[in-house]
């Protein structure tokens, strides 16, 4: 048995351009002892290499040699394994601290193209409108097809200010589509919140970074104080999240939940077993939640809307999520590089694994778009001649600081407009059980 070796512990859907990877918890990894070599096969690898290095049409130097046959290794294991170079280690190193330089977007490896997970809130790549699920096929006119996802992350990364452009292939476009997006320093922040009506909350949660679970206090703050007081209820919007830091979605289920379990970790060896239970108070006393998920909510995503809906905490409305299920253990070597290797997979309280199988919503809620119908307006009594006046008096008072719903919001974002009224119809229940 070797000494342990310090490893974290990660969630991940794929790599990130900038680079945003997801769920960082620090462990102790060690290796069981190692089963007889097979000797055969590693005379057919040595004499593979020699071949390479005599006959190949140029040379190759032996480092290249070996790390190609590293993360050839590590890469036909699953999607989410990889050898990690120096480079690529401190990327993530930093990109935890939601940090970091790129285009904000996540993605993963896809028959040979580069598949986006999602684009993260308020970045370049978001603003020049790549959109989740989209299959990147060229960056500046170079085919990714036949590289590594590592090659191709590379090309997508400079430095900032500089442009970069992507040729996708998206669904429901008869041609690929080119969109120019210019590098900068990706700075997350992860929790937005808004008011939707008088009593109602909205906390948006775009990825999971080392502070998202302090955020989301400060965020439910300052929505008490601009509802003056207690809220009715809230609409956690996790639509399009690609994951993030494995105790940030603990703090994030933590803050609705008193007790049970939240999250566990099985593996092969007893140290990669872990539970993550709820600890006593419930920031929001009570009050009903309604979560939005789609086809983009991932990983630690998935963490908070399993642990919320298997301890019905929350209605989850909107579409299946990504069914990122697996845990990869990030364990630094000796050259100052890496591997990530998936090495468990999480479930939920109930004992549910997602993986490739996602979390489905107790409403579903389909693609839609709205518009509002021209019209004369209904009559009403009001309008009838010589009706009869109403014989209360009309309160006449204007509050300044009354908060205004937004008549736009079935237009503009039907899930969320539907997900308000199923959070209204649940805060009439609960106030009818009082």
């Amino acid at each position: 048995m070797t000494n342990p070796v310090k490893a974290a512990l990660l969630l991940s859907t794929g790599a990130a351009l900038g680079v945003l990877l997801t769920l960082s918890q620090g462990v102790s990894a060690g290796r069981e002892t190692a089963s007889e070599l097979p000797l055969s096969e590693l005379q057919t690898f040595v004499e593979i290499l020699n071949r390479v290095q005599q006959d190949y049409v140029e040379q190759v130097d032996d480092d290249t040699l070996l790390e190609s046959a590293i993360r050839g290794m590590l890469s036909g294991l699953d999607p989410h394994s990889a050898y990690l170079d120096a480079d690529e280690f401190k990327d993530i190193t930093v990109s935890t601290s939601g940090k970091f330089g790129g285009l904000g977007i996540e993605v993963q490896g896809q028959n040979g193209f580069v598949r986006v997970i999602a684009p993260i809130d308020d970045t370049p790549a978001q603003r020049a409108g790549v959109e989740a699920g989209d299959l990147i096929i060229k960056v500046n006119e170079k085919p990714v097809k036949g590289l590594t996802l590592t090659e191709s992350v590379r090309l997508m990364r400079g430095e900032p200010g500089t442009k970069v452009t992507l040729e996708v292939v998206r669904e429901g476009e008869p041609q690929p589509l080119e969109i120019d997006i210019v590098r900068d320093i990706i700075e997350v922040r992860s929790v937005r919140s808004r008011m939707l009506e008088p009593g109602y909350g909205y906390l948006r949660i775009s990825t999971f970074t080392g502070g998202t679970g302090r955020l989301l206090e400060e965020e439910l703050q300052k929505l008490r104080e601009r509802n003056d007081g207690a809220l009715r209820g809230l609409v956690l919007d996790l639509r399009t999240n690609p994951g993030g830091v494995l105790n940030a979605a603990v703090d994030v289920s933590d803050a609705f939940l008193s007790k049970g379990k939240i999250v566990s970790i099985k593996g092969r060896s007893d140290q990669a077993n872990r539970i993550f239970n709820a600890t006593p108070g419930d920031l929001l006393d009570g009050a009903p939640v309604v979560v939005l998920i789609n086809e983009a909510s991932a990983s630690a995503s998935e963490i908070v809307a399993g642990a919320l809906q298997d301890h019905h905490r929350a209605v989850l409305v909107g579409a299946k999520t990504f069914g990122k299920g697996s845990v990869q253990t990030i364990v630094p070597l000796k050259n100052d590089a890496a591997i990530k290797l998936t090495t468990a997979r999480y479930y939920t309280p109930s004992g549910r694994s997602i993986q490739a199988e996602g979390i489905n919503p107790d409403i579903v809620l389909e693609r839609v778009t709205v518009e509002k119908r021209d019209g004369p307006r209904a009559i009403t009594e009001a309008d009838l001649a010589g009706r009869l006046d109403n014989d209360q008096d009309a309160e006449d008072t204007v509050d300044d600081n009354a908060i205004e719903s937004d008549p736009n919001l079935a237009e503009n974002d039907f899930g969320l407009f539907e997900a308000l009224n199923i959070l209204k119809g649940l805060s009439i229940l609960e106030q009818a059980r009082r």
